[in-house]
């Protein structure tokens, strides 16, 4: 497919397209294409009314679904080796008898509740299984039931557990309890079955975590990330895009790799959504008093220096498309939404921007990404499923003296998923039109950032720490970021277009959970 190419931020866009004549062209051509790439899968919402979305709760603002919880099934295993004389009858390791083990068991469930306690994501322990042979010991049933295994592995036989495939993490005693007879052995008998090289694909050395609680953590954190990805329901208004790249080959591989579901919805259906919406009277309503109530957070300012096109009328539009988009997506049973030809079509359909939409639904803990770049969206979709907080899908710069400025008009204010940033409500910048959020994010936050490849090979990551918001005349919510790792190296192991930022850091679990999908994650430091 020959990709057209154009100076702008969205190769897709068509923003060039603004009469009415223009306009209804490209609704039918978009439409065309919808229905081409919702044979991919999912469904595509035809038909669907404001009356059947707004006739129960029409006052209800709708919230996205939490995170469900990453189901553990824990594992004890353990010898009772018995004495006979002039020989070697025990193996190392500091449980023996029966009595060793029901202490190791009160330790045990004593270290799942702390991993309980400590989480700050949903996970669930099912009933500890212990005994001397995974073979004997566990059964199918309960194995498919759970997400992971968690093994305590004090002796006994642990050969077999990968047949199960099922992310399994060791955890061993050294210093933290009664030693392992596995702290001698994991390595040479069970990792490389006696050879000099991983055996596995599935269970490998970082699987192995010594003494360490919080090194158990934060992969079982990268998991839960990854099963809460895995299946997500996208709706995607005017259907799945690739920044540059073929949209439907890309969709295809993002089903393929992170079993997303896209459901689809034409513009056409989407322009009388607005219509309907808006001759009600209660959704105009609703929209200026959520508008009223936004424009008073305390920090908000309205219109900026630079432009004098700034309508605080579209702040209601946006917040009437919203509530088109969250209805929208209950309706479809989706947690997310993209946003094709942002920088045209919707404009001209919704009369504002997306941009301040797509923020509010971020704020609430929905995802919301303009542009409908699948490219980068998982990215997106994986760093918020494991941190539980928004991010912020934007445009790189080229890096120099340890610097790179990352912009985009659809930031999150909530990155930190609980407090309001100070923000500048403006136009969008390539229309000077509609209303976008300017964030002032919190200078010295820590963030991890995603740079995804075009194949879906290679990730690329690195920490960087927000050092100054400016306000260039770029995409409108502006930060430069401070970077350890060399700027010539990221300038020449940086992917792709499209970024991913958060205010976290989940670098050590992006990895853990890539090596499943399977995609190469490359952490600059």
């Amino acid at each position: 497919m020959t990709q057209r190419r154009q100076p702008h931020c969205c190769p897709g866009c068509d923003c060039e397209q603004h009469t009415p004549q223009a306009r209804r062209e490209f609704l039918g051509t978009v439409g065309l294409s919808v229905i081409s790439l919702a044979a991919l899968g999912g469904t595509m919402l035809h038909g669907v009314t404001w009356a059947s979305l707004s006739e129960e709760n029409a006052s209800e603002i709708p919230m996205p679904p939490a995170r469900r919880a990453l189901k553990v099934l824990p594992v004890f295993l353990y010898d009772q080796p018995q004495y006979h004389e002039a020989g070697s009858w025990r193996s190392w390791g500091g449980v023996q008898t029966q009595a060793d083990a029901e202490q190791e068991k009160a330790a045990i469930a004593a270290e799942m509740e702390k991993i309980t306690k400590e989480a700050d994501f949903p996970i669930e322990f099912l009933p500890l299984v212990s005994g001397g042979d995974v073979n004997a010991i566990l059964d199918p049933a309960v194995v498919e039931a759970a997400d992971t295994i968690l093994c305590w592995p004090a002796g006994g036989n642990v050969h077999g557990i990968e047949k199960f495939n099922k992310p399994t993490i060791f955890f061993i005693r050294h210093e933290s309890g009664p030693i392992s007879l596995w702290y001698e052995i994991i390595s040479p008998r069970y990792l490389r079955q006696h050879g000099d090289s991983a055996a596995f694909e599935t269970i490998r050395d970082d699987d192995v975590v010594i003494d360490d609680l919080s090194a158990v953590i934060w992969r079982l954190r990268g998991l839960c990330g990854l099963v809460n990805t895995r299946g997500t329901k996208i709706l995607c208004v005017g259907g799945p895009a690739a920044w540059a790249q073929d949209a439907v080959a890309t969709a295809e591989t993002v089903k393929k790799l992170f079993q997303f579901e896209l459901e689809t919805i034409d513009y056409t259906e989407i322009e009388r959504l607005v219509k309907e919406a808006d001759a009600d009277p209660n959704a105009v309503a609703l929209a200026k008093e959520r508008a009223a109530a936004y424009v008073a957070i305390p920090q908000t300012t309205l219109g900026s220096a630079d432009t004098q096109r700034f309508d605080p009328s579209t702040i209601e539009r946006c917040f009437m498309l919203d509530l088109i988009f969250r209805k929208l997506m209950v309706q479809a049973g989706c947690s997310a939404i993209t946003i094709n030809a942002c920088m045209g079509t919707i404009m001209q359909v919704s009369k504002t921007t997306a941009c301040l939409a797509l923020s509010t639904l971020n704020d609430d803990g929905w995802l919301a990404f303009c542009e409908s770049d699948f490219i980068v969206i998982p990215s997106g979709v994986l760093m918020a499923k494991i941190t539980g907080k928004p991010v912020f899908l934007n445009d790189p710069t080229y890096p120099h003296d340890g610097i790179i400025t990352l912009a985009h008009c659809t930031a999150p204010r909530k990155m930190d998923g609980q407090n309001h940033a100070p923000a500048t409500i403006t136009t969008h910048f390539e229309s000077d039109y509609g209303s976008s959020p300017k964030v002032d994010m919190e200078v010295g936050r820590l963030t991890t950032n995603i740079a995804p490849d075009f194949g879906f090979k290679r990730w690329v990551g690195l920490h960087g720490k927000i050092v100054k918001n400016p306000f260039l005349p770029i995409c409108r919510s502006q930060i430069d970021i401070e970077f350890t790792c060399d700027s010539q190296q990221l300038a020449e192991r940086m992917p792709g277009f499209h970024w991913m930022t958060c205010y976290d850091d989940c670098a050590k679990e992006l990895g853990y959970a890539l090596r499943r999908i399977p995609i190469t994650w490359e952490f600059l430091q």
